[in-house]
């Protein structure tokens, strides 16, 4: 009778033990799965704050220095699906590759100034790929440059800029680069546009 008492004592022993490792476990998970630290900025914003799981020090360990942390979102005026951000940096690659920054935004603007032009398509793919008499609106497309081109760090940063809000194009919709044109494609350019201005090796319209 008692080794039964026993015995029936030792297994809720067990229960509970098991139980509680279990409730512990899920405690465990959920805390591995909350982020280390988040940020947050004073009022002044003089001085970052982190909320840490315990306490809130103004500055977070890494275990090996003491590092501040700032979170900074990037607000973008333009919001392109992963197709079209690649569209747009390959083109103003094979477009402006050896251009400076302003050149490489300047290509980036025209190609978002078309895009929100009712008289051109309206995504950046479609606008890149854009034929006109059958003909392609961009030479690189035409010749493959765009496919094979390597794009840039300095691309990159150049349409950074350019998703963020920064426009230098004055609303042109054209460029081209007269000493490549055929030359009535030029003429047609300067009889039927306006030219707003230069840029390294391109000549801006509207």
């Amino acid at each position: 009778m008692y080794k039964k008492f026993i015995l029936q004592l030792f297994l809720c022993n067990m229960l509970l033990m098991t139980g509680w490792f279990c409730v512990k476990g899920a405690q465990m998970n959920r805390l591995a799965s909350t982020p280390a630290f988040k940020i947050k900025l004073t009022e002044n914003y003089s001085e970052p704050e982190v909320d840490m799981f315990f306490g809130v020090p103004k500055r977070a360990a890494s275990g090996q220095r003491v590092v501040d942390y700032v979170v900074l979102e990037k607000e973008y005026k333009y919001s392109l699906s992963e197709a079209d951000y690649e569209a747009l940096l390959k083109i103003v690659q094979a477009e402006a590759g050896n251009e400076d920054e302003e050149g490489k935004m300047l290509v980036a603007g025209v190609i978002l100034n078309r895009v929100d032009s009712s008289k051109f398509p309206e995504t950046v793919t479609e606008v890149v790929m854009q034929k006109e008499n059958g003909v392609y609106q961009f030479s690189p497309v035409a010749n493959g440059t765009y496919k094979r081109a390597n794009v840039t760090e300095e691309t990159i940063k150049a349409v950074e800029r350019v998703l963020s809000g920064e426009d230098i194009t004055k609303g042109a919709l054209y460029f081209v680069s007269r000493k490549y044109a055929d030359p009535e494609k030029m003429r047609w350019f300067d009889n039927s546009l306006t030219k707003l201005f230069e840029h390294g090796g391109h000549e801006f319209f509207m």
